[in-house]
């Protein structure tokens, strides 16, 4: 099905310039910056800020608290970008909204970007934040267990690499995840076992080659490749993981991957829900709440929240 002309026009927003983003990635961030939505809605919900301590360096976190809390969760969120962009203050207003469209604490950790700190920086700080949050409690007033970890994009990528982690090193053990159109693959080359990428790989907002421009900024060798920390596909088990909420984007090169690991996950005993949005793009959901999609995905992340949720 062809995509809407008015829906695209309006994604045409989001649009990733084909750049040699090894050139320009510092402007990308500065840009973010300029551009980012900061209209703060202080009638919705209260910030504040925390720090995490990991190693020689801490990890800013910002607390978004829902002035009315439909549900004792904490989402713990970790923002896209590739790994290379994006930050707490350019998702500012998204997490934002997201507090307040699910009645949730929201906290949204601001992990190392490469190509100044490579892989494993972004997922051991997102580590860290998550160890924080399980082992202290009263930090956010939560039990573990109302943790759910949430990303978008490159966010979702380092979601499942924290589950993976978690369950490896037996420290804490989420309960729930939500992958929004999560990059877990490892091939975004012609060759990829998976459609996606050479359907919507170009003519679309996020471009194949994009994709593996931030593949070469973000690892540190092409053995990285082959690691779940950095492609939770490439997992050789999927046992033990949270309750999974995986949604995709139909135009976008990232849906298959994002598909078959939820279907992973449900070979491994886990349960899964997926929902391919409907005429979306990668990147949608940046946009604003009464945007189709961005309620659509809302409806369905209030849903898998209200279903697992025990009291």
């Amino acid at each position: 099905m062809p995509i809407n002309k008015a829906m695209l026009a309006a994604l045409s927003l989001l649009s990733y310039p084909e750049l040699d983003i090894e050139r320009t990635y510092l402007m990308e961030r500065k840009l973010q910056k300029l551009t980012s939505r900061r209209a703060r809605k202080p009638w919705l919900y209260r910030i504040w800020e925390h720090t995490v301590p990991s190693g020689e360096s801490h990890i800013p976190m910002r607390i978004f608290t829902p002035k009315q809390r439909k549900m004792a969760f904490v989402l713990l969120f970790f923002h896209g970008g590739g790994w290379v962009t994006g930050s707490i203050d350019s998702y500012d207003g998204i997490c934002g909204d997201m507090a307040a469209q699910t009645g949730c604490v929201v906290a949204s950790v601001d992990y190392r970007l490469a190509p100044e700190h490579r892989f494993p920086a972004a997922v051991e700080d997102c580590y860290a934040a998550a160890r924080e949050v399980f082992l202290h409690s009263g930090l956010l007033d939560v039990p573990p267990e109302n943790v759910v970890l949430i990303g978008d994009s490159a966010g979702g990528n380092l979601s499942a690499a924290v589950s993976l982690m978690a369950r490896d090193r037996g420290e804490f053990l989420p309960t729930g995840q939500i992958l929004i159109y999560p990059a877990v693959g490892n091939d975004y080359s012609e060759d990829s076992p998976f459609p996606s990428v050479r359907e919507n790989g170009t003519g679309y907002l996020l471009t194949s080659k994009r994709v593996r421009d931030f593949f070469a900024l973000y690892r540190n060798s092409e053995y990285d490749l082959e690691n779940p920390y950095f492609a939770p596909l490439t997992a050789k088990s999927f046992v033990d993981q949270p309750n999974t909420l995986i949604i995709t984007a139909e135009f976008c090169p990232l849906r298959d991957e994002g598909e078959a690991y939820g279907d992973r996950l449900r070979e491994g005993g886990n349960h899964v829900e997926t929902h391919r949005i409907p005429d979306a793009l990668h990147g949608y959901f940046s946009l604003p709440v009464w945007f189709k999609h961005v309620k659509e995905t809302y409806a369905i992340i209030n849903s898998f929240l209200e279903e697992n949720y025990d009291g």
